[in-house]
Formats: C-alpha cells, sequence, structure tokens
C-alpha cells in the first residue's frame, strides 16, 4: 500500500529507518513526488519538531496565527516540553498528536511538512529523512552540524523534489533586500570589507564532575542524543546549554552567526565558499564544561572582498549589565560606529564601501564622515510566512532562503570553528604577527584586547587559540593545503547507529 506522497505504509518506514538508513525507501522511484501544490485547496498540515525555548517560542508560535495552516503534530523527546506546547496549541486543535520519536511522526500520511527547531546535531537527520518520507522541511539555524551533512541536504531537496528552506530570516526583509540593491548597485564604490559581530552576554554553564549531570526524567535521552554519542550528561542542564559544547553545538557563531553571515553573503553577491579563512580566541571570564568560544573573531577571505566576524559573550566590563559598543576603523580610515546603550544583544552586519558604508541592521547609508544620508524601509512576509507561501505555490523561487543559500552561510561558521579547533595556544604578540598584517584586523585583535581586558582578563598571560589558516576547495568542500587533514577530519562527523546521515540520500 501507497501513500499519497507515494511513500511506502508507515510500518514500512519505521523499518526501514531503525533497521537501515532511509535512504532505500524510495529506490526505483523517478519523477516529481508531488503533482500540485499543497494546502490549494485545504489546510497545510505542519509537524512542528523541537519544541523547547524556539521551537514553541518561534515557530509554533507563528503557526498557529496562520489562516488556512493546522498544525496536527508535535514532537520532542521530552514529555514535559511536549506537555506544555499541547497546552499552547490548546484550541487551535486540541486533537493535535504528539511523538517522542521523529521517525513514528514521518510515517503519518497526513503530515505535509516539518518546521524544525530541535538542537543542531538533529538538523540534517530530521531533514534528510522528511525529504525522503514525502515532507517539506523547514529548518531551523544552523542548518548542520558540519560542512558535509549540510550537503547532504541540499542533496535531499533536490533529489526528493521537496520545499526546504532554510530559517534564516535576513532574506524576508523587504528593506534589507533594497539595501542589497543599493550596495549591488555600485553606488557606493566597490565593496572593500564587510564587518559583522554578535555581542551576546552568555553566562558560565557550570560544571559537572566525572558522573555526568542529570538527565531530567521526562526525556528520552536516546533519542536526544540521536546521531550525537550518548554517554554521561557532560553539563549540568540537558537544554540549551549544548549549544557551547561540539558534539551537539557549533557555539556562538553557529549559534546566531548563519543569520549575519548569509546577510554578508547577499549583499556581497557571493554564491560559494571563501577561499581560506583563519579564527583567533578562546572562552574567558568563567571555568565551566563549555568547550566553544565566548570570544571569537574570523577572517574569511573572498576574491571581491573579506568579511569580519566577531563574536563577545561577555559584558562591556566586569559588573556592567551593558553589552559593548561596535567601534572598529576602516582601512581608509571611515569611523564604524554602533552606539548601544543596552544589555540586550547588539548585532549587525556593516558594509564598507569606497564612498561610505551601509548598516545592514539600521537599513542606513553613511558618507565617508559618518552622516547619514539614504534609509531603506519595507516590511513583508516572515521566514514562516514565505515558507508557506512557497508550499501553497508549490514554487521553489518563493523560498527567500533555500537549502543551498543556508548550507553556504551555515558552512562559513563551521569553517571559522575549524580553524579554531585545529588551533594552537599562542600569545597576542604571535596573533598580531599572523592574523594582524592588515590594519583593519589589527585593530580587531587591538579592540578584543581592550574587551577582555576590561573584563578582567589580560591577554598577556591568559593567551588565547591561535586558529590554523585554512585553505579552502569551494568546488569540493574540503580543505586544502598544510592543515588539511586535520581539518577535513571536522568536515563530517561520526554518526551513532541508527541516526545516521546516509552517504546516498
Amino acid at each position: 500500500m501507497k501513500t499519497p506522497y507515494g511513500r511506502t505504509t508507515r510500518r514500512g518506514f519505521l523499518k526501514r529507518t531503525v533497521g537501515t538508513t532511509a535512504a532505500g525507501m524510495l529506490a526505483g522511484m523517478t519523477g516529481p513526488l508531488w503533482a500540485k501544490p499543497i494546502g490549494a485547496n485545504g489546510d497545510i498540515r505542519i509537524a512542528v519538531v523541537g519544541l523547547n525555548s524556539h521551537g514553541t517560542g518561534d515557530h509554533l508560535n507563528k503557526y498557529l496565527k496562520m489562516p488556512g495552516v493546522r498544525v496536527v503534530a508535535l514532537c520532542d523527546p521530552d514529555r514535559g516540553v511536549l506537555a506544555r506546547s499541547v497546552k499552547r496549541v490548546g484550541k487551535a486543535n486540541p486533537k493535535v498528536r504528539t511523538y517522542t520519536d521523529i521517525r513514528k511522526l514521518l510515517a503519518e500520511k497526513d503530515v505535509d511538512a516539518i518546521s524544525g527547531a530541535t538542537p543542531n546535531h538533529w538538523h540534517a537527520l530530521s531533514t534528510v529523512w522528511a525529504c525522503q518520507a514525502g515532507k517539506h522541511v523547514c529548518v531551523e539555524k544552523p542548518v548542520s552540524h558540519n560542512i558535509w551533512e549540510g550537503r547532504k541536504m541540499v542533496e535531499a531537496a533536490a533529489k526528493y523534489d521537496r520545499m526546504v528552506q532554510a530559517d534564516l530570516d535576513k532574506r524576508s526583509s523587504v528593506a534589507l533586500g533594497k539595501a542589497v540593491d543599493y550596495i549591488q548597485s555600485g553606488t557606493l564604490g566597490k565593496i572593500l570589507l564587510v564587518h559583522s559581530w554578535v555581542y551576546k552576554r552568555r553566562g558560565s554553564m557550570g560544571k559537572v564532575g566525572a558522573a555526568g549531570g542529570v538527565v531530567p526524567a521526562s526525556v528520552d535521552y536516546d533519542l536526544w542524543c540521536g546521531p550525537a554519542p550518548k554517554g554521561p550528561l557532560p553539563r549540568k542542564k540537558l537544554h540549551y546549554d549544548w549549544h557551547w559544547q561540539w558534539d551537539t553545538g557549533n557555539g556562538e557563531i553557529g549559534n546566531n552567526g548563519p543569520h549575519h553571515l548569509d546577510a554578508c553573503r547577499w549583499a556581497m553577491g557571493e554564491k560559494g565558499l571563501p577561499t581560506s579563512v583563519i579564527s583567533f580566541g578562546g572562552r574567558y571570564g568563567y571555568d565551566d564544561d563549555g568547550q566553544t568560544p565566548n570570544t571569537h573573531i574570523t577572517l574569511f577571505e573572498y576574491a571581491s572582498a573579506p568579511i569580519l566576524f566577531e563574536v563577545r559573550g561577555l559584558p562591556r566590563k566586569t559588573g556592567s549589565k551593558l553589552m559593548d559598543v561596535y567601534n572598529a576603523t576602516s582601512r581608509k580610515g571611515m569611523k564604524l560606529l554602533r552606539d548601544h546603550n543596552s544589555g540586550s544583544p547588539n548585532n549587525g552586519e556593516i558594509v564598507v564601501c569606497e564612498n561610505g558604508y551601509v548598516d545592514m541592521e539600521k537599513l542606513t547609508v553613511f558618507d565617508r564622515q559618518g552622516k547619514a544620508v539614504k534609509r531603506f524601509s519595507g516590511s513583508g512576509p516572515n521566514a514562516k510566512e514565505n515558507f508557506i507561501k512557497a508550499l501553497r505555490s508549490g514554487k521553489q523561487s518563493d523560498l527567500k532562503t533555500t537549502m543551498l543559500n543556508g548550507h553556504l552561510s551555515t558552512s562559513l561558521c563551521h569553517m571559522g570553528n575549524i580553524s579554531y579547533r585545529v588551533g594552537k595556544t599562542a600569545t597576542i604578540e604571535q596573533v598580531n604577527d599572523v592574523i594582524g598584517k592588515d590594519a583593519q584586523v589589527l585593530d580587531a585583535v587591538e579592540r578584543t584586547r581592550a574587551h577582555l581586558a576590561a573584563n578582567g582578563v589580560e591577554l598577556k598571560t591568559a593567551g588565547l587559540t591561535l586558529g590554523a589558516k585554512l585553505a579552502m576547495d569551494p568546488a569540493k568542500e574540503q580543505f586544502t593545503g598544510q592543515f588539511a587533514k586535520a581539518a577535513n577530519a571536522l568536515v563530517k562527523r561520526k554518526y551513532r547507529k541508527p541516526f545516521v546521515v546516509p552517504e546516498k540520500v
């Protein structure tokens, strides 16, 4: 018996995904898997997967407010989180079904699409399995946990003709689109450099002993771990703090960086990966179980212009509730200032051109003297609304951020992390020698030193990690050169059976 998508039955899907890889489900099938846009004559039926924090606060809440969209299923390995989300759905759909195992959800024929906000290590496998099961996908940032599996997601979307939207929401902004058009018109001259930053306060995640933390009784820990290693919980808190450990997360550059780096690529018109990357930083201000840097500066080299990306997780200074001001100087002496008098995150992108710059967060053009000369405005559908629009129209062009763009922008984050992870301990002087030859990068080094000093961290004694300068082959999505072996070992992860992203999707 076949489902309306030409798929196997629920029992068949479960058998294949549990016993082997899901890749063989559609062997021998050819042609498009859906003959007309879904939802054209009725509601689009959505399942939200991964409901703690962003899954409920953003994904679920947005779909519940959309006419013609019905949330029919919820999935999370934490039954406590599921119960809270069922209450949130409430009267909108009292018959909403719940699942702890995504495989059982994907075998259901009355689900048109999934919208996923799982931890990072589940993004790729849930997307590939969903495509194979005939479902469309909206996948949260970062779309992947590593470079290799991001490419597998692109292949799965194409092979099964699925709508797969990367939930990087900046391309949904009408005003930002106008700013990009203005930059690419050449009115300000050639792009010289793109600065981007995420200054967001992060506290200590604490430490646990060898026995590990306590997994909540409401959690199916085997399903929560999925593709990642399963062992004692390596931190105090199961939820959210997984961002700061490599087996499950990608640090702040992977957490918020994809939004901003996607905007950078968009503004530059870049269609692929940079040719090289180098980074430096460390984890400062507390001693905890975190592995990812809370201070991290990365330089990406494109043929057209470089991108400089900065992460800060400490406040403006010790004891302050404020986050830092962004205050840099361009190669040609332009002052780049983003004032900030708040404890809220200070994030953004500035595109520096020959005759001025564009602050893409403030949607404002500044001349060389720092005077605002033009502003952009305009509202439009958000990322979830764009996803639903594409499902209704059946047009891939209606997806504001395709899986390919999501993969490429997320891969920049992975490249920065890989440079850091194959790096070595260095002094501030050694960092200056290697990474500070460009005046703008040297400026970033000095600003970072001053920021850490204001938080009681002296780099002359604390030291830092100087990442390897890695050359990238953009076509093959593999590193080349001196550090290639160590770097390419981190392009892909080892998977825990049966939660394996297949070589052939």
